[in-house]
């Protein structure tokens, strides 16, 4: 469930018709829970702390909000009380999402830790693939209102988490196992004094990669609807498809990491540049609008995982929760202002916000990563030859 905020992206153009708003508006219904989502990362140990909550208290009462503020929109005409829900919605995904990773941190160690861990980020994009594809199904037979039905899962999740998993609290000592694994890291490097500046660069990297990958899932609809027509309702198929290539991508990053090590981020990078190409030139032919949109996800979870696995030799050891939280909101600030910043490249190139131009902003996105390319190419080349 906790990416389940996407769910309701096949939605958008018949939202759009509905309630009489913007290509914009609409698709913040999609964004605005990664806004509440940073603010509950940072609020969610503060407030076990004061509250003296334990973690499975913690998680059950975000996916209980996640639950009722969901489907809120089943009932509600209005755009504002709508945001105003999915606001709410990505406060429940806030408290339980650290949750989810320092919870196997705590109770597996080793290889089955890693291998937990790995299973974690899968499982998240197979439940976004599984909700997208309910919800366009539910879309399909019974309308926009219908589709965020897909939110009473959370409380078959919730009765599952509830019987099966034990209350304590000892994720509470994570950040100290966590602590503990980065300065061994560092150490073998020699000591790492400050936060290097390359880390505000990568914060930057995330929030661009993010801005286009979801830019293109909010895009996809609108453009379906426009080459197949206003009663066309079967984008939510193709979403749940994309995110089963960014699975993949997942699983094999290691395989892939492991022949290739840095270069990983050309491949992912110029996949990604190709995707965006294919995206943006389809005009109007469908096929080629899937293929683009079916290729990014796979080389997004080639580059993004790069990113963290840089930290631990960017900062010092007792920065790394810092480095890594700001490498997560460089994520969600991503994903929260693509709305915004894909209007601004329709504008750009002046272009209106419908039918087929709303694939305008992609051949920019697509140049943008080439040239990200390069530049880390030239980076790096001159840091081996520095050194």
């Amino acid at each position: 469930m906790v990416t389940s905020a996407y769910a309701i992206q096949g939605s958008l153009p018949q939202l759009k018709a509905a309630l009489g708003i913007s290509q914009t508006q609409s698709e913040y219904l999609v964004t605005t829970p990664s806004f509440a989502v940073m603010i509950f990362v940072v609020l969610s140990p503060l407030l076990q702390q004061w509250f003296n909550i334990s973690d499975k208290k913690i998680i059950m009462a975000g996916v209980t909000i996640v639950g009722l503020a969901g489907i809120v929109p089943m009932f509600a005409n209005d755009y504002t009380a709508i945001l105003i829900s999915r606001l709410v919605l990505g406060a429940g995904f806030g408290l339980y999402n650290s949750q989810a990773i320092s919870m196997i941190s705590v109770w597996y160690e080793g290889t089955t830790r890693a291998q937990m861990l790995g299973w974690r980020a899968a499982a998240e994009q197979i439940g976004q693939a599984c909700t997208l594809a309910i919800a366009g199904l539910i879309l399909s037979y019974a309308g926009w209102h219908a589709s965020f039905a897909v939110y009473l899962l959370a409380f078959v999740v919730l009765f599952f988490f509830a019987v099966r998993v034990p209350d304590d609290s000892k994720a509470q000592d994570n950040n100290v196992a966590e602590d503990d694994l980065a300065e061994e890291l560092t150490e073998a490097e020699g000591p790492i004094k400050k936060i290097s500046p390359v880390v505000y660069l990568l914060v930057l990297f995330a929030f661009l990669l993010v801005v286009d990958y979801v830019g293109m899932e909010n895009r996809f609809p609108g453009l379906a609807v426009a080459i197949k027509g206003s009663s066309y309702t079967g984008s939510s198929m193709f979403l749940s498809l994309m995110l089963i290539g960014a699975t993949l991508g997942g699983l094999f990053y290691g395989s892939i990491n492991k022949v290739l090590g840095f270069n990983t981020v050309y491949l992912g990078l110029g996949l990604m540049a190709i995707s965006n190409f294919l995206f943006a030139f389809a005009n109007g032919n469908f096929a080629m609008l899937v293929i683009g949109l079916l290729l990014i996800g796979f080389p997004l979870q080639l580059v993004s995982p790069l990113i963290f696995n840089l930290l631990p030799d960017l900062a010092p050891a007792k920065r790394q929760p810092l480095v890594t939280s700001m490498v997560l909101i460089g994520f969600n600030f991503g994903a929260f202002f693509s709305p915004t910043i894909a209007e601004w490249m329709n504008r750009l190139v002046g272009r209106p916000m419908s039918g087929l131009d709303l694939a305008a902003p992609f051949p920019i996105y697509g140049v943008m990563l080439i040239v990200i390319a390069l530049i880390i190419f030239f980076a790096t080349r001159h840091s081996k030859q520095a050194n």
